[in-house]
C-alpha cells in the first residue's frame, strides 16, 4: 500500500537564515471508485482505509444501506513508473447491481443549486431519519472530544496537513478516528468503519471533525443517522440550514470550554437555555 507520507526537499526561511532540508508531507493520490467494473467517481485522498472510505461514500450517496450490500471490494491492477501497484482503483461488486448513469452526488448537490433544492434532495434520500429524542451529552464531555481527537492524529503530527474525523460515545469515549487530506474523505472513512461494524444508523454516536462544518459534512452525518456534529471551526450557513431541517444538533467553534450551539440545543445538558 502506498505510504501516507512522503519526503520532499524544501528551503526553509527563518529570521536567522535559510535551511535546506527535506519536509514530510501528506500524500495525495486519486482513488477511482468503480461499481461492477464501471467508473463511478474519482476522489483525491490520502491512501489508507480505502475500504472504509468507499463504504462511507456509498452510504452517504444512498447507494448502499448496510455493509451486506457490498459483495466484494478489490483493487484493480495498475502500476506506477516503477512497476509497483498504485492501489488507486477500487472495484466494488454490489449485491444488487446498480446501473451507472450521469448523476448529481448528494455531496455536491449544493453546487449550482439553490439552498432549498439541496435541502429537499437530502431529505428525499435519507434512509435513517434522526430521532427527536434519545441522545444527550453534557457540555463537559463534549468539550473534551476535540482534544481527544487531536491526540490520535498521528499523520497530522508528522505533516500538519490532514483533517480528522472521529466517532464518540456520549461519555467522550473515542471509538474510531480517520485522517485524510480531504475532510469529506475523513468523514467517509469513519462512517465506513461504523457501517462495517454494524453501527449504522448511528443514533447513539457523535461525529467530531477537526475543521469547519460544511454542507457536505452535515449531509453525511444525516445520511448515517448521527444526531450530533461538532466542529472545531465554523459552520457554513447552508450547513446550519440542513442541520435545522434534519433535526441534527450542530456545534461549531468547539474549543476547550467554549462552543457555539447552532441547532438542537435540547440534546446538550449543562446549559442554561
Amino acid at each position: 500500500m502506498t505510504r501516507v507520507t512522503a519526503r520532499r526537499p524544501t528551503l526553509r526561511v527563518t529570521a536567522t537564515g535559510e535551511i535546506k532540508r527535506p519536509d514530510t508531507l501528506a500524500v495525495e493520490e486519486p482513488l477511482e471508485i468503480r461499481l461492477g467494473g464501471q467508473s463511478l467517481t474519482v476522489t483525491m485522498r490520502t491512501p489508507g482505509s480505502d475500504i472504509d472510505l468507499v463504504h462511507g461514500f456509498l452510504l452517504s450517496e444512498n447507494i448502499i444501506a448496510t455493509a451486506d450490500d457490498i459483495v466484494s471490494a478489490r483493487y484493480c491492477s495498475g502500476t506506477d513508473e516503477n512497476g509497483q501497484n498504485t492501489y488507486n482503483v477500487l472495484d466494488i461488486q454490489l449485491r444488487t447491481p446498480t446501473p451507472i448513469q450521469p448523476r448529481g452526488f448528494l455531496t455536491t448537490s449544493a453546487c449550482g443549486l439553490c439552498g432549498k433544492t439541496a435541502l429537499d434532495d437530502v431529505r428525499a434520500r435519507t434512509r435513517y431519519p434522526i430521532p427527536t429524542d434519545g441522545l444527550t451529552v453534557d457540555t463537559a464531555a463534549l468539550a473534551t472530544m476535540p482534544d481527544t481527537l487531536r491526540t490520535q492524529q498521528a499523520v497530522f503530527d508528522a505533516t500538519g496537513g490532514l483533517h480528522a474525523a472521529g466517532l464518540f460515545t456520549t461519555d467522550g469515549t473515542l471509538l474510531a478516528v480517520r485522517e485524510d487530506i480531504g475532510r469529506h474523505n475523513a468523514v467517509d472513512k469513519v462512517l465506513g468503519w461504523a457501517l462495517r461494524e454494524n453501527r449504522i444508523p448511528a443514533h447513539d454516536l457523535l461525529l467530531i471533525v477537526s475543521g469547519r462544518a460544511s454542507f457536505e459534512l452535515v449531509q453525511k452525518a444525516v445520511q448515517a443517522g448521527i444526531p450530533m456534529l461538532g466542529a472545531v471551526s465554523a459552520p457554513s450557513s447552508l450547513a446550519v440550514d440542513l442541520a435545522a431541517d434534519s433535526g441534527l444538533t450542530l456545534v461549531g467553534f468547539l474549543r476547550g470550554e467554549t462552543m457555539n450551539i447552532y441547532t438542537g440545543a435540547h440534546r446538550i445538558s449543562g446549559i442554561q437555555g
